[in-house]
């Protein structure tokens, strides 16, 4: 039997994200953040909370496919995570989604006004996007960990 449970799918996708550029991310999202807001004020529409989900979207991305991007690096656990994330990218795309969703609630909750109920779907919604792309560009690099073998 070569299935794993949920909750090692979740731990071998955190140990891919152990090595992840976090810094990088931080900075892109918050160049972006502070760019589409400033641009938004500009252009007379700057909207602070689609900017930050924005941010927090891509922060998440990049932490994601930065961490996969270099499955040869890091620590043996590290490794073999990351090649098993790069072998399941729908399972491993789970978790910077989640990330994503957790960290856009209290932004809509607390800055949007739309209430509890609309603040979860607006999280989920931005979550649900950070999976599909996140998804489709670990598939895109499979090949890394076919060259890991």
């Amino acid at each position: 039997m070569n299935e794993i449970s949920r909750r090692d799918e979740v731990s071998l996708s955190g140990a891919a994200l152990r090595g992840a550029p976090w810094k990088a991310a931080a900075v892109g999202g918050g160049v972006v953040t502070a760019a589409s807001y400033g641009m938004g004020l500009i252009t007379g529409g700057g909207d602070l909370v689609w900017a930050l989900g924005l941010g927090i979207s891509l922060f998440a991305l990049i932490a994601a496919i930065g961490a996969v991007s270099k499955p040869h690096e890091g620590d043996r656990v590290t490794r073999q995570a990351r090649v098993w994330s790069l072998r399941h990218p729908w399972k491993f795309a789970l978790l910077p989604a989640g990330i994503t969703a957790v960290l856009d609630y209290p932004v809509q909750l607390v800055l949007d006004g739309e209430g509890v109920f609309g603040s979860a779907v607006q999280a989920l919604w931005h979550g649900a996007l950070v999976y599909l792309i996140a998804g489709i560009l670990t598939f895109t690099m499979q090949g890394r960990a076919r060259s890991e073998r």
